[in-house]
């Protein structure tokens, strides 16, 4: 059985095999017993994640980053600093970029991704009958941790941004308004690449989790959710709660590691691109970078 997570570029159409950072350590961990032994045990514990965080942080982790561009095309062009003034490997990672390398759509009518990445699209939550595996259901209660949050989102849309250690690791949010203070939902830190989502969706409510919930007057309360992951030391929130943000402004960003963001928005609200829902409804992610256009306002 082909096991190869593939997705869309979105700029040219093309189906990609996605290269994962760590793919070999991955699949003996998911999909071995003795691998899955050691999750347990080991792997999805939040002191396994902080360790190699802060091995990420040592001076010495800055020689991964040169032989990290090489191999997976990272551009250093983009950067709002020189590769030579990083500090460590974790420091490159968090890195900023150029405001003209992710313009964001400037029409006011338009709903933007949050996060670069690997993005699925669902116009109704409940008409989902899989995510990564069919059969597979999310459950907004366990997720949200609110049943009657779940209640008022539960046939509205979604968008999953799925980050690889490769992408740029800033999130930020999709339509302007004012962001509540961020509600911290504390779990274990399994992975979120499809390696590990085919086998249980139920990771991502499990997971540590921040939700935070943003009021537009363009398309409602929006509930913008961060997951962390495996070997995501933090998920670090640089907004500040109650003080309104435009369209595209950094509302934060994830230490060393895998992660994901997850925008849910009221029924009717916003029309998802139809190429988009297209592609998710043949159970591709597509390719797409923070600014770009994901749909419109309803």
């Amino acid at each position: 059985m082909d096991s190869a997570v593939r997705y869309v570029d979105r700029r040219t159409g093309e189906v990609c095999t996605e290269q994962i950072y760590g793919e070999a350590s991955l699949r003996w961990v998911y999909e071995s017993a003795l691998g899955r032994l050691a999750l347990e045990g080991v792997v999805k514990r939040a002191l396994f994640s902080r360790l190699y965080g802060w091995l990420m942080s040592r001076p010495g982790s800055t020689r991964r980053i040169a032989p990290f561009l090489a191999q997976y095309g990272v551009d250093p062009a983009e950067f709002a600093d020189p590769v030579g003034t990083f500090r460590s490997f974790n420091d490159f990672f968090v890195r900023r970029l150029k405001p003209e390398a992710r313009p964001v759509d400037p029409d006011p009518a338009v709903v933007v991704f949050p996060a670069d990445g690997r993005h699925l699209v669902f116009p109704d939550v409940s008409a989902l009958d899989g995510i990564y595996a069919k059969g597979q259901r999310l459950s907004l209660p366990e997720l949200f941790g609110d049943a009657a949050l779940a209640a008022r989102y539960e046939r509205g849309a979604l968008v999953i941004s799925r980050l690889c250690p490769v992408d740029y690791h800033r999130f930020h949010f999709p339509v302007g308004g004012i962001p509540s203070a961020p509600r911290l939902i504390n779990g274990p830190l399994y992975s979120v690449n499809p390696i590990a989502l085919r086998r249980c969706i139920g990771i991502l409510a499990e997971n540590k989790r921040v939700l935070t919930r943003l009021s537009s007057e363009s398309v409602g309360e929006v509930l913008i959710l961060e997951v962390g992951a495996t070997n995501v030391g933090s998920i670090v929130q640089t907004a500040e709660a109650g003080r309104a943000v435009a369209k595209g402004a950094e509302k934060g960003y994830f230490a060393f590691g895998g992660s994901m963001t997850m925008v849910f928005f009221e029924p009717g609200r916003v029309r998802l691109d139809e190429d988009l829902v297209a592609t998710s409804r043949g159970g591709l992610e597509c390719y797409a970078r923070m600014g770009e256009r994901l749909g419109t306002v309803a």
